[in-house]
C-alpha cells in the first residue's frame, strides 16, 4: 500500500478521535460548571427540633389580644313607637388574655389541644336616643376560659407548617359582683358562657422553641342577657351573644 495513502488514513483517524475527545471534554466541562453553579446556589437549612412530633405531650404559654362585642337581637319592645331608643349597638373593644397550652399528639395530622387562660374583657352596649343623647353600658370583667380543641396540622416543611383548629370553650366570670342592676336600671348579663371556636395558625420551629401565631374566632351560644329594668333602654334587647376575634402568640 502506498505510504502516502496510509499516512492520510492515519491522519484522518486521529483527526476524528481528536474531535470526539474535544467534544467529550467540552461536555464534561459544561457538566462540571453546571454542578459547581448548583453547589454555589444551594443553601443548607437546618431542621430545628426534628423529634418534636415524637413526643406525646407538649406544654407552652401564650399571650393574646381579643376584640370582643355582643351580637344584639332586638325585642318587640324596640318596635314600640313609645320606645325612645333609636338604635342599640355593641362596638368591638380590645381586651387581653394570657394562659398556658397543653397539646397532646393523636396522629400525624391531628392533635388534642387546650389552652386555659384568664381574659380581661370590656364589652359595651350603646344606645342612640331619639332626644339626641347617647348612652353606654360597659361591662368590664375578668373571665377564666377553658377551650377543648382539635387541631389539624399539615405536613412539616423543614421548619414550618400550617394548621386549622376548632372546638368549644367554657367561660366563667370570676370577679362577680351581685350588681343591683335592675334596681339601678342597668344591663344585667350572665356570668357563664359557652362558645364555638375555630381558627387558623402557622407554626415556625426555632432552635429552642416553636412560635405559632394564630387567628381564632369565637361565637357564644347561650343568651347572655338577663334582662333590664322596665322603662330603660335595655328593654329593647331580647338576646345578647358574645362574639370575639383573637390573635394568639403561642410559644412551646
Amino acid at each position: 500500500m502506498d505510504s502516502t495513502l496510509v499516512r492520510h488514513r492515519v491522519d484522518l483517524h486521529w483527526s476524528k478521535t481528536s474531535r470526539i475527545h474535544a467534544a467529550a471534554l467540552v461536555g464534561l466541562l459544561m457538566l462540571v460548571s453546571q454542578f459547581a453553579a448548583a453547589q454555589s446556589t444551594y443553601k443548607y437549612i437546618r431542621k430545628h427540633k426534628e423529634d418534636y412530633d415524637d413526643k406525646l405531650v407538649h406544654f407552652g404559654f401564650y399571650y393574646a389580644l381579643p376584640f370582643t362585642r355582643y351580637n344584639v337581637t332586638y325585642s318587640p319592645a324596640f318596635l314600640d313607637p313609645a320606645d325612645p331608643t333609636l338604635r342599640i349597638t355593641s362596638p368591638n373593644n380590645a381586651g387581653f388574655r394570657v394562659g398556658f397550652t397543653f397539646n397532646a399528639f393523636m396522629n400525624d395530622n391531628f392533635d388534642f389541644r387546650s389552652n386555659p387562660g384568664v381574659s380581661i374583657y370590656s364589652r359595651s352596649v350603646n344606645y342612640a336616643m331619639a332626644s339626641g343623647e347617647d348612652k353606654s353600658d360597659i361591662r368590664e370583667s375578668t373571665w377564666v376560659e377553658l377551650p377543648f380543641l382539635i387541631k389539624y396540622k399539615s405536613a412539616r416543611r423543614v421548619n414550618s407548617r400550617m394548621y386549622l383548629i376548632a372546638g368549644a370553650s367554657v367561660g366563667i366570670e370570676t370577679n362577680v359582683r351581685r350588681r343591683e342592676a335592675l334596681s339601678q336600671g342597668r344591663l344585667n348579663t350572665n356570668t357563664t358562657d359557652l362558645s364555638i371556636e375555630y381558627g387558623v395558625g402557622f407554626e415556625q420551629f426555632f432552635e429552642f422553641f416553636k412560635f405559632a401565631p394564630e387567628l381564632r374566632f369565637s361565637h357564644g351560644i347561650p343568651n347572655a342577657f338577663n334582662g333590664g329594668a322596665s322603662g330603660t333602654s335595655a328593654a329593647g334587647i331580647q338576646r345578647l351573644t358574645t362574639h370575639t376575634v383573637t390573635l394568639y402568640l403561642n410559644f412551646e
